[in-house]
């Protein structure tokens, strides 16, 4: 997996990942372009226009998050609104019901051993080759190790605070274009002190459009499932610990929520069963293997191709945010590609 560090003003920490990952950002927007044609025969100049409707919003409200996608921008050699498109991917797929699958696993567990925040992330494994670890040191701001889609400024991991965030797609309609994009808001999560500071934040903007995020400290976690109009908290149950897979847990009044995805059930009772049946204090070795699962194989925890859109475990993470240290796994867990360490 390409790994490499940005630091800087904002423009200059995009404009690094843009230069560092200009292959891999072309990939990516050829990757989506052909998604999109594919599923609901929209070109990638519909795209555009629907990003376009996010473009003033994130430049007033977050100006900060607008200046480094400048930076991406101008380091790729792409205009503006491809990488405005990327980074509000979710929005136009989910929240507009594109017919596309995905399925991830995620849990939190505070115990005496450590906090823990792991997933298993799971997508079409043509987009594997666009994975980054991403490291980005800012001024007066935390710094921030993740796995994420090239030329997209916020996704999954940790940072030097000991705050961690997970994602979990969910497929309900609906889109609020004044809210927050779901991946600057993981992206606002990450350069936040506390789960709290991050909590409070996503709560004052709101997030565009549904979806679970797992925000979790060395104190707990909290899971957030989120409508492009609400939001509904899922706190730690009496063993500290929060799962999740792709469906709303809490309910969502109001909101038309339709079955999606047959696994999601089976994967969250799983991924609890497997927590609880671990026969000691919870440690990062024997939770590793947890997210190696293959129970209602191909569509397990740990998922291999199982249809034709090709949707697999691509990568694997788990952070034990008390140590400030993880693993990432990149590949299916059970059999990983490629190992990788990382620590504050």
């Amino acid at each position: 997996m390409l790994s490499f560090e940005c630091h800087g003003s904002p423009f200059e920490i995009g404009l690094t990942h843009g230069t560092k990952a200009k292959p891999e950002i072309e990939r990516c927007i050829a990757f989506y372009a052909d998604v999109f044609q594919k599923t609901v025969n929209m070109s990638w100049d519909a795209v555009q226009d629907q990003a376009k409707q996010f473009d003033a919003t994130i430049a007033q409200k977050w100006p900060h998050y607008h200046e480094e996608i400048k930076g991406i921008a101008q380091g790729s050699e792409k205009d503006v609104l491809d990488i405005i498109a990327l980074n509000v991917r979710t929005e136009i797929m989910f929240g507009c019901y594109v017919n596309v699958s995905d399925g991830c696993t995620s849990f939190a567990w505070r115990s005496s051993g450590g906090s823990f925040l792991a997933q298993n992330w799971d997508w079409m494994e043509r987009q594997r080759e666009n994975l980054v670890l991403l490291t980005v040191q800012q001024p007066e701001k935390p710094t921030i190790k993740m796995v994420t889609e090239a030329g997209i400024i916020g996704k999954i991991g940790m940072n030097s605070a000991g705050v961690g965030v997970c994602l979990n797609a969910i497929r309900v309609g609906g889109v609020g274009t004044s809210r927050i994009p779901c991946h600057l808001g993981l992206r606002l999560a990450l350069d936040s002190k506390t789960r709290e500071d991050a909590v409070e934040k996503l709560q004052e903007y709101g997030v565009a459009s549904a979806c679970h995020m797992l925000v979790a400290d060395e104190t707990g976690s909290v899971g957030l499932e989120w409508s492009s109009t609400d939001l509904q908290k899922l706190d730690m149950n009496d063993q500290g610990q929060v799962f999740h897979s792709n469906h709303y847990i809490v309910e969502h009044p109001g909101l038309d929520v339709k079955p999606w995805l047959a696994d999601s059930d089976f994967r969250l009772d799983r991924i609890e069963k497997l927590c609880n049946a671990v026969p000691e204090t919870p440690t990062t070795n024997n939770l590793l293997s947890v997210l190696e699962d293959e129970k209602n194989y191909p569509a397990a925890i740990c998922r291999a191709v199982d249809n034709e859109a090709g949707i697999a475990t691509l990568f694997s993470i788990l952070m034990d945010l008390k140590s400030k240290s993880s693993v990432v796994r990149l590949g299916r867990p059970s059999a990983p590609e490629e190992v990788i360490h990382l620590k504050f």
